[in-house]
C-alpha cells in the first residue's frame, strides 16, 4: 500500500486530498495568465482531481481555467464533475472543445450529461456525436428518469451461446470497435435474448474447444430496463455483480450495466439520505449559489419553525408551575435534547437498514422490541444520572424524581418513533429520509415537554 500511495502525483495528499498549494499554483497562474504554469499543474492529475480542482475555485475562475488551459477539458474530466456544474462549465467550453469530448465519453456518461441539460445545450451535444451514438443516447434518454436504462451503456460484448472459446477468442481479436474496458463476453440465443455470461479469465484460461455456454457464470441475472436504479445498485451490492446486462420488455439484450456505474447510484444513494435526514435538498452541493441554496434549505426550515412553534405550545400550557419554578426552566432543554438524540440514533440506523432492505415486515417488531428496550435502559442509566444531579445541583428530591421519570419516557418513545415513524412513512409511499426528521423532533420535544412539565405540575404544586 505505502508503495502505491509513493505514486500519487505530489499535488494529490496520501488521503486522495488535493494539496492546497497545487489550487494556490492555479489561482496565481490563472492571475498572471500563466498557460505554461496551468498546463504543468494540471498534466499529472488525474480526470477526477482535476473536476475537484475545478469545483473548487470559484466561477469567475472556472472560466478563466478553461479558456487559458491549452490541453483542454476532455471527456473523463466532464464526466467526474458535479452534476451541478457540468451546465455552467459546458457553456463555457467552444463548439469545438465540447464535440471532442463527448466523442471520447461513453454512452452512458453521454446520457448522465445531457439529462439535466437545457434544450439548446442537449441539442449542441447530441449534434456532436456520430449518428449511431445519438440514436443510443435519444433512446436512453427515453428511459425514466433513474432507472436501468438511463444508467446502462450500449458498448458491450455479444457473442452467440453455440461458439466456443476459440470462435470468440478470434472475434475479439478482429473487433476494432471493443469496449476500452469489459468484464463480462455476453452470450444471446437467435432471438438476441441474453442466456448467460463468460468473465474474461475464464475465456482466457479454458482451451480452445470449450464451448461458452460451458464456462458461464452463476451470478448472471438480467435488469428490466426500467427497473429502478436504486434496484439495480442494490442487485450488485447483495449479489457481488460486476457487470449485468440489460433487457427489454421482450427479454431482448438492449446494454449492460458495470459495477462502476452501480457504485456510483450506491454512494449517491447514501450521500441524499444523510442530507435529507438534516432537512437538506439530496441536490445540494457545495458548488451551488448562495440563493439556490436558500431555496433548498428554506422549506425545511420552514417545518422545522412550525415543530418548534408547537412545542412551544407546550410549554405555554405550564406558564404558572415555570413562573414558580425557575429550576424547571434550567432541566427542560436536557429532557428534550436526550430524547432529541435517541431519537436522532434509532432514526438513522432505520432509514439506512430501509434504503438497504435489511428492515422488513419479517422482522421490524422484533427491531421494535429491540429499541424500545434500549430506549428504556439508556433512560434508566441516565434517568439515575439526572436524579443525582437534580438533588445535588436544587437540592429538591422530588424535582430528581421527576426529571428521572421524564427522561426514562422521553428515552423510550424517542426510540419508539425513530424506528415506527420511518418504517410508516416508507408503508405510505413516502421517503422516509426526507420526512422523518421532523416528525421524530416533533415528537420528542412535545412529549419530552409534556413528560416533564405534567409530572412536576402534578408532583411538586
Amino acid at each position: 500500500m505505502a508503495d502505491d500511495l509513493t505514486e500519487l502525483p505530489d499535488a494529490v495528499e496520501a488521503d486522495y486530498m488535493l494539496e492546497r498549494s497545487l489550487t494556490a499554483t492555479v489561482t496565481a497562474a490563472l492571475s498572471e495568465m500563466d498557460t505554461a504554469a496551468i498546463d504543468a499543474a494540471l498534466e499529472p492529475l488525474h480526470p477526477a482531481d482535476i473536476a475537484d480542482l475545478i469545483e473548487q475555485i470559484s466561477p469567475n475562475e472556472r472560466r478563466a481555467l478553461l479558456g487559458l488551459w491549452s490541453m483542454g477539458i476532455d471527456g473523463e474530466v466532464l464526466s467526474e464533475l458535479d452534476e451541478n456544474l457540468r451546465e455552467e462549465v459546458i457553456g463555457y467550453l467552444p463548439k469545438g472543445v465540447l464535440s471532442e469530448a463527448v466523442r471520447e465519453m461513453e454512452s452512458d456518461d453521454v446520457v448522465d450529461l445531457v439529462e439535466d441539460l437545457e434544450d439548446d445545450q442537449q441539442e449542441m451535444i447530441l449534434g456532436a456525436l456520430k449518428e449511431v451514438d445519438r440514436v443510443a443516447v435519444e433512446q436512453a434518454l427515453s428511459y425514466p428518469e433513474y432507472s436501468a436504462g438511463r444508467l446502462m451503456q450500449r458498448e458491450l460484448v455479444v457473442a452467440p451461446e453455440h461458439w466456443d472459446v476459440g470462435q470468440t477468442i478470434d472475434f475479439l481479436r478482429q473487433d476494432d470497435d471493443l469496449p476500452e474496458q469489459f468484464y463480462h463476453v455476453i452470450l444471446v440465443d437467435p432471438a438476441y435474448h441474453p442466456t448467460g455470461y463468460v468473465t474474461l479469465g475464464k475465456l482466457l484460461g479454458s482451451p480452445r474447444s470449450v464451448l461458452m455456454s460451458k464456462i458461464v457464470e452463476d451470478s448472471f441475472r438480467t435488469i428490466p430496463v426500467n427497473q429502478p436504479e436504486e434496484d439495480v445498485a442494490y442487485a450488485f451490492n447483495q449479489y457481488h455483480l460486476i457487470s449485468a446486462p440489460v433487457v427489454d420488455e421482450d427479454e431482448r439484450l438492449v446494454g449492460i450495466i458495470t459495477i462502476d456505474d452501480a457504485m456510483v447510484v450506491l454512494d449517491d444513494e447514501a450521500e441524499e439520505d444523510i442530507l435529507r435526514l438534516a432537512g437538506v435538498s439530496g441536490e445540494e452541493s457545495l458548488s451551488d449559489r448562495t440563493l439556490e441554496t436558500v431555496r433548498q434549505r428554506l422549506p425545511w426550515l420552514g417545518v422545522n419553525l412550525v415543530t418548534a412553534i408547537l412545542a412551544s405550545v407546550v410549554i405555554a400550557q405550564f406558564e404558572a408551575i415555570l413562573a414558580q419554578m425557575v429550576a424547571l426552566a434550567v432541566l427542560m432543554p436536557i429532557v428534550a435534547s436526550m430524547g432529541g438524540n435517541a431519537g436522532t440514533q434509532s432514526l438513522t440506523v432505520a432509514v439506512r437498514a430501509i434504503a438497504t432492505k435489511d428492515l422488513t415486515g419479517s422482522n421490524l417488531w422484533r427491531v421494535v422490541r429491540r429499541e424500545a428496550l434500549a430506549g428504556l435502559l439508556n433512560g434508566l442509566i441516565f434517568a439515575v444520572v439526572m436524579g443525582v444531579v437534580g438533588v445535588i445541583w436544587f437540592g429538591t428530591p422530588m424535582l430528581a424524581v421527576v426529571i428521572a421519570v421524564a427522561m426514562v419516557v422521553n428515552m423510550v418513545v424517542a426510540a419508539l418513533a425513530g424506528i415506527l415513524i420511518p418504517t410508516g412513512l416508507e408503508k405510505l409511499g413516502i421517503d422516509p429520509a426526507l420526512a422523518s426528521g421532523a416528525f421524530v423532533t416533533t415528537v420528542t420535544d412535545v412529549v419530552g415537554f409534556f413528560a416533564f412539565l405534567g409530572l412536576a405540575a402534578m408532583l411538586l404544586v
